[in-house]
């Protein structure tokens, strides 16, 4: 009777090199496991921009209810370019949208049917960089816009947000620091990550979730 191969770990590689890079990232990634970075195959970056833009400065279930009135509005699905372009300033802002991310994100649809935000198939072919400069012309559209673009919808493997504040607050709690680091010190202390920043960033915004609910408990002295 033969014996099953067990399937080989795709995540692997990725915890053996973050946790080899530093002893409590590596005591991080021992507690919370395989890497659960999910990514939107199938999410457009105009889709991922729009989505991105009403995620800012808010609590993820607020942002979620953003969307659901909007996509409720435009008939129950995501509204395309056009169809977002023809909702009236009125009925967005019904939806929850500030002026400022409704200026943003009509820039975007604007931008979307004029060519500057790619298709899929387009972004796919571009590096990192060359979407971060073509997109942060758009109003409203920051660097860490792109870079959750990157991550959550086109599943680049080495993005390091470092101006996210997740990131820098789960760095602070693995660190048992004062303050959060500064992102330029995150930046270099991320080199030694690469290639897997993407995962690395992950498991830092589980460590800051843990330690907003008073479940982060250090290993070290």
């Amino acid at each position: 009777m033969s014996s099953s191969i067990p399937s080989p770990d795709p995540h692997r590689a990725l915890r053996a090199h973050l946790s080899a890079a530093d002893p409590d990232l590596a005591a991080l990634v021992a507690r919370v496991g395989p890497c659960g970075l999910r990514v939107e195959a199938d999410r457009a970056p105009y889709e991922a921009l729009v989505n991105a833009i009403a995620y800012q400065q808010l609590h993820g279930r607020a942002a979620q209810a953003i969307l659901g009135r909007l996509v409720a509005l435009a008939g129950g699905v995501f509204p395309a370019p056009e169809a977002l372009l023809a909702l009236s300033e009125a009925d967005l802002r019904a939806c929850g949208l500030s002026g400022s991310k409704i200026r943003a994100i009509r820039g975007v649809a604007q931008a979307r049917r004029d060519g500057i935000v790619p298709s899929r198939r387009q972004a796919e072919s571009m590096d990192d960089d060359e979407l971060i400069a073509r997109l942060t012309s758009l109003r409203g559209v920051g660097r860490w816009t792109v870079e959750m673009l990157l991550i959550f919808s086109l599943g680049r493997p080495d993005v390091m947000p470092v101006d996210d504040f997740g990131v820098r607050e789960g760095w602070r709690a693995i660190k048992r620091l004062d303050a959060q680091p500064r992102p330029a010190a995150l930046a270099a202390i991320a080199r030694d990550w690469s290639p897997y920043r993407s995962a690395a960033a992950w498991y830092l915004w589980r460590a800051a979730e843990a330690a907003k609910a008073g479940r982060y408990v250090s290993t070290g002295p």
